[in-house]
């Protein structure tokens, strides 16, 4: 649809770096295209992010689809030691061209331009600068053919918009509509803004040196000059005033001429004119005042970091409140750590809780969830919030197992003389939570509040009745899209009424196993006391199997698909 709609050209974001049950269906597409297409290319030694396998593949991909319309293009964005993508990236050695070159016609000047990437703003506070459209709108015979118009003879960038990759920090940073809620831009929205740039053929007037130089000289003289300033207050406020409203302008009024100013020195002029007014002994007296007042407008409310930049671009959502979001709660515990918290040392109970606590963060941060709090021993996690993407299920129940499986290389590498330490505990549940800012006046707290992070808590402790090790919901078990459980019969929860049906991750069983449990639990519902036998010989398949003896234990006790109330 997009190749029908005669866009000039077409750069994709996305590294094909990796084998997809599709792949064949996206090479015929790629030879069929008509508009000038250019695919994402990168290389280890470029990027970190890509292994040597990765590379191979990327490679060989690009080298079955390149022909005279599809070629491979070089997405490369680097930032400054502050990792804040502020200039342009010179054309690397070895590399194709830059997108946005390659994109339009050949631009030597921009291939060897390494000064500041021109970001627009957005005329209006709640308009985007570029449009957006989902990818999957084009696939929709309905949809296609409205959005067609909007890209006919337009430059069309396609990529991803994932929460932990392909993420920059900005200059524009506190401009709501241009940063996601982390205050960062995708990497594809930067690469609009250069492409723009490029079409415009902006490229900023770079400042000499020697002009830098000779700005930095009369800045510390104006300083030497400030501090021989005495007498009348007001003149000597005057002349401050003067300076400061000066150097505060003079940046801007550079960048109004199209000048570059990424090389005005952002603290340089400033430590100048400081020791110019320090040679003439009045310095600190002017420095310490400054200081003092700087301190005094940081002073604020404690944040979360993982909303600091959401607030800084609506103040308004300082105010205490929260909006009800269906999200995956995931609770963890470990087993037995309060006992052993007595047994050793504070000391070594600190490092060992540092250790594990950071292990599971790590996890949960892996798999892109919002890490609420920690309990003690306990790590608090979700997905649904404040972003929710398609594959919250998939990647909270890959996560749950994954934290799971921290925790047992946690209890593996504790130091010599340390007790046998218990295993990781994980519950996990889907449903409606109230997610937002809670707390008082003084502090706030994001947090998830509700049935959902409640029910996914008591699923955590029912580990420890039914043997198990991470118990997920049958209402989170649906949404994951994912066919690696075992079911674990139905249970009442402590302090609930309703039963809830539970499943364990097994990904290491077989399929015919777990569908052999599967009819195990349909027997019970159905009175049929066969499902003795059949789960006697899984059990003497598999060994030693806590949750499966516990199943047969529970099912034993109850009948017709009771549920099994837990103490």
């Amino acid at each position: 649809s997009i190749d029908k709609a005669e866009p000039k050209s077409i750069g994709i974001d996305i590294l094909f770096d990796m084998p997809q049950d599709d792949d064949a269906l996206l090479l015929e597409s790629f030879d069929k295209m008509k508009t000038p297409t250019f695919i994402a290319y990168a290389a280890p030694k470029s990027n970190r992010e890509i292994d040597f396998a990765q590379h191979e593949f990327l490679d060989q991909f690009l080298g079955n689809v390149e022909n005279d319309t599809v070629k491979r293009t070089s997405i490369l964005i680097e930032t400054d030691s502050d990792d804040v993508a502020r200039r342009w990236t010179v054309q690397p050695e070895g590399l194709p061209p830059f997108l946005a070159i390659a994109l339009t016609r050949p631009n030597p000047e921009f291939a060897a331009n390494d000064g500041a990437i021109r970001y627009l703003v957005p005329a209006q506070q709640d308009m985007p600068v570029f449009d957006k459209f989902p990818i999957e709108s084009f696939a929709d015979p309905a949809t296609a053919e409205i959005l067609q118009s909007f890209i006919k003879d337009k430059y069309v960038l396609i990529g991803g918009d994932f929460i932990d990759r392909d993420r920059f920090e900005t200059p524009v940073g506190s401009i709501s509509n241009l940063q996601d809620v982390d205050g960062k831009m995708i990497g594809l929205e930067v690469h609009a803004h250069m492409l723009a740039q490029l079409l415009d053929n902006d490229i900023p007037t770079p400042i000499p040196s020697w002009i830098l130089w000779v700005a930095a000289v009369l800045v510390a003289v104006g300083g030497g000059i400030s501090a021989l300033a005495v007498g009348n207050p007001l003149k000597v406020a005057g002349i401050l005033i003067a300076q400061f409203i000066f150097f505060l302008v003079f940046p801007f009024a550079l960048h109004k001429l199209n000048v570059d100013t990424l090389t005005l020195p952002a603290f340089g002029w400033a430590l100048g004119w400081l020791f110019g007014y320090a040679s003439v002994g009045s310095a600190a007296r002017t420095v310490n005042s400054q200081q003092r007042a700087f301190a005094q407008s940081a002073l604020g409310k404690y944040l979360p970091k993982s909303i600091a930049g959401e607030i800084l671009r609506n103040p308004e959502k300082l105010a205490l409140h929260g909006e009800k979001r269906q999200i995956f709660a995931v609770f963890t515990d470990l087993e037995g750590f309060t006992k052993l918290s007595h047994a050793i040392e504070p000391e070594m109970v600190a490092k060992l809780l540092n250790d594990y606590l950071d292990r599971l963060s790590d996890v949960a941060l892996e798999y892109g969830g919002t890490i609420d709090k920690f309990v003690g021993d306990a790590l608090v996690c979700f997905w649904g919030a404040p972003l929710s993407l398609p594959d919250d299920g998939e990647r909270a129940a890959k996560a749950a197992y994954a934290l799971y499986e921290a925790g047992e290389e946690f209890r593996k590498n504790v130091p010599e003389g340390v007790p046998p330490i218990g295993r990781t505990r994980v519950g996990m549940h889907y449903g409606d939570a109230i997610v937002g800012n809670f707390g008082g006046e003084g502090r706030i707290q994001y947090t998830a509040l509700g049935d959902a992070m409640n029910t996914a808590a008591r699923l955590e402790a029912a580990n420890k009745s039914l043997e198990t090790k991470v118990l997920v919901s049958k209402e989170a078990m649906e949404r994951t899209g994912l066919d690696w459980y075992r079911p674990m019969g139905k249970i009442t929860l402590r302090g609930r009424s309703t039963p809830v049906e539970v499943f364990e991750p097994v990904p290491e069983w077989e399929e015919k196993d777990r569908k052999a449990v599967t009819a195990v639990i349909a027997a019970h519902e159905n009175g049929d006391n066969g499902y003795v036998q059949a789960l006697g010989a899984m059990m003497t398949q598999y060994g030693e199997d806590l949750g499966l003896s516990n199943l047969l234990k529970r099912l034993k006790e109850t009948k017709n698909g009771e549920s099994y109330a837990l103490g």
